[in-house]
């Protein structure tokens, strides 16, 4: 499969990795060339422009929020392209770190009103790059929540979720970004606030019954 990629920071460079690492062709969309060389080389990666990336099978938005959608509409016609939504709306409110989007709505649900031919997912934007980038190697499967209003097009992402290593959940609709935007913030408290550390991420346990 394509994936063609925007972002190659931290977030961006390790969905790269892991995806090539499982045989998928890699595009990189970057604003300097130059710096997304080293990584395009490392991982047989394509540097590719924006309107290029466009062409990918699957399209990941690895931006900080406030670029989303302003790099969306730098691809041009996204009619009926898959576009994974890593970004989470958040920053300063009120003095403190929270969300700048919600509750009756969410960055993904703003994404697909801007770009209504877009099929928009959202997902992986529950745990760090780090966790992203060793989910393949942990002993269980890390989970990963998503929610999108295609269900073809979750198939393909849950497909690309298992390659990286992810134990995929179906959270619902694309309202359900709703949840899983807030969602990413009990990550980063028990990260940073809580002294967590970067690397741990939840996983399912069944419970035996009767």
């Amino acid at each position: 499969m394509d994936v063609g990629i925007i972002g190659t920071g931290n977030v961006g460079s390790a969905l790269a990795r892991g995806w090539a690492q499982a045989g998928h062709r890699i595009l990189l969309g970057a604003r300097d060339p130059a710096k997304a060389s080293s990584l395009a080389a490392a991982i047989r990666a394509r540097v590719v422009s924006p309107p290029e990336v466009a062409q990918a099978d699957v399209i990941v938005l690895a931006t900080p929020w406030t670029a989303a959608q302003t790099v969306l509409e730098g691809l041009g016609d996204l009619t009926g392209k898959i576009v994974i939504d890593c970004t989470n709306p958040l920053g300063r409110v009120g003095g403190r770190f929270g969300l700048l989007i919600g509750h009756d709505t969410s960055g993904a649900e703003e994404l697909a009103a801007a770009f209504p031919a877009a099929r928009i997912v959202k997902t992986l934007n529950q745990v760090g790059a780090e966790v992203m980038g060793l989910a393949g190697t942990l002993p269980r499967r890390p989970v990963m929540f998503m929610a999108a209003d295609d269900a073809a097009a979750k198939q393909t992402v849950d497909t690309l979720l298992q390659d990286l290593g992810f134990d995929p959940l179906d959270a619902g609709d694309l309202s359900k970004a709703r949840l899983l935007e807030p969602f990413a913030l009990v990550w980063i408290n028990q990260a940073l606030a809580q002294g967590k550390g970067r690397h741990w991420a939840l996983t399912v346990q069944e419970v035996p019954h009767a």
